[in-house]
């Protein structure tokens, strides 16, 4: 890779290239049953061949392509395990490498936004990029004043890029569909060509990260490193170290999984409460887990290009629906699913079997502490994703108002993680502390309520 490929003709042929080849593969998996090898071996080879094109497609191309691979990748939990395999490793690609710019597009891009003594800013500058992600790639650096720094540097054209990729995707949504049983990938990849100009957009990225690195200064539990400077297509913050969540994925101890689980959890749901803002990308490549001398680990957060403005925090319609899904409240979770949009008023479903698709779902709110599994989350993704189902015929007929597309996304991300993760969460406690209407209003005007309602 020489540069990033924004020549709109090439991008487009390079993913024009994904529906003939998994035709092609069909074709020699035809073959292969003709000469006598069974259905099974030959889908799994089938998957293996279509995981391997797939990302090396996507992992070229950088941009838009990559991001939803991305996105994608946080669901390799729920696929099905005898196809599990060949993707786990290509996922995993995506989550923490690509193909880097050349040093002299680093440099250029550098002066130009810099100016031509950028290098004096620095006491160190790494030409070999630390990471290389959809939009940017980053660079280990000392500033001028002595603190390591990572450094961003966009991808020239990578706006264009992403949109052009999206755009070329959102065609062959069908066919990319079966990668995840039960998902639909359309509304995904409109949702994150809605979020492209933000996530560019290098200033309210430092704004977000800003309000996080404030916020959480100082916490036992989290670490989001401060913005140094900020510039167009130029973002250079505090450089943390720590064990990339991939590797605690790969090869951590249970006891790394599970502190990884929990204050993954507690990012999620006290994100929110805190700052108003919901980090809206979570994939494994921006968390690392850090050794803390009083707590054993801290979460570090990375990457705050894309986030959810949520000024009162998630919306209690969340909290009030979840405890009386929980305690059995048929009639008044249905009422409320139909006041905030998730029902049609084209459609009338029954109150008690809109509680029997919920209840398996939130079961790790159920108990005390909840060990996600991958096991769990595709027997979640069978059971929705099941055309001769009742929960999937249900769930066809249930409709996700914009406003919570984003939240829902990140929150199936955050599952797929834990599932990846296999930790053992204690969910409940999360959700008691940071989840507005999760407790019962008198439980708070007696003053068993916690922090983050006081």
């Amino acid at each position: 890779m020489s540069d990033l490929p924004r020549k709109a003709v090439t991008r487009t042929a390079k993913l024009a290239a994904l529906p003939l080849g998994f035709a092609g593969r069909a074709t020699w998996g035809l073959g292969k049953r003709i000469g006598g090898k069974s259905a099974e071996i030959v889908g799994r080879e089938l998957q293996q061949r279509t995981a391997e094109q797939l990302f090396k497609v996507l992992g070229e191309l950088k941009g838009g392509a990559m991001k939803f691979g991305q996105a994608m990748s946080v669901f390799e939990s729920a696929l099905p395990e005898e196809v599990a395999g060949p993707y786990r490793a290509a996922l995993t690609k995506l989550q923490e490498a690509a193909p880097p710019m050349p040093t002299r597009t680093v440099h250029s891009v550098l002066e130009e936004r810099l100016g031509e003594e950028w290098s004096e800013l620095f006491l160190e500058f790494e030409d070999k990029p630390s990471a290389a992600a959809s939009i940017g790639q980053v660079h280990h650096a000392v500033w001028h004043d002595g603190r390591e720094v990572a450094v961003k540097v966009q991808y020239p054209g990578a706006g264009e890029a992403l949109l052009s990729d999206l755009t070329q995707l959102s065609r062959f949504a069908r066919l990319l569909g079966p990668l995840i049983p039960g998902m639909d990938i359309k509304p995904l990849i409109a949702e994150l060509r809605d979020r492209v100009s933000e996530e560019l957009d290098y200033g309210l990225e430092a704004q977000a990260q800003t309000a996080h690195a404030e916020e959480f200064a100082g916490d036992p539990d989290v670490l989001v490193p401060a913005v140094v400077h900020q510039c167009d297509q130029v973002l250079v913050t505090e450089w943390i170290d720590g064990i990339p969540m991939s590797e605690v994925i790969s090869e951590g101890t249970q006891e790394q999984r599970d502190r990884a689980g929990q204050l993954l959890a507690r990012f999620l749901f006290s994100g929110p409460a805190r700052t108003g803002l919901l980090h809206a990308d979570p994939h494994p490549g921006n968390f690392r887990l850090l050794p803390d001398e009083k707590n054993g680990w801290r979460l570090g957060v990375l990457d705050f290009g894309t986030v959810d403005r949520l000024p009162g925090g998630l919306p209690s319609t969340i909290g009030e629906s979840l405890r009386m899904t929980l305690d059995g409240e048929a009639e008044a979770v249905y009422e409320l699913l139909c006041e905030e949009g998730f029902v049609k008023e084209s459609i009338e479903l029954e109150p008690d079997a809109v509680l029997d698709y919920l209840l398996p779902i939130i079961e790790p709110a159920q108990v005390d502490e909840f060990t996600f599994t991958r096991g769990w989350m595709r027997s979640q993704a069978a059971r929705v994703g099941d055309p001769r189902s009742p929960a999937y015929q249900l769930g066809k007929r249930l409709n996700l108002p914009p406003s919570y597309l984003l939240i829902h996304r990140v929150t199936l991300s955050t599952i797929g993680v834990l599932c990846q993760l296999g930790a053992t969460v204690r969910l409940r406690d999360e959700l008691e502390e940071w989840l507005p209407g999760f407790l019962p209003e008198d439980e708070l005007a007696d003053g068993t309520g916690t922090a983050a309602e006081a």
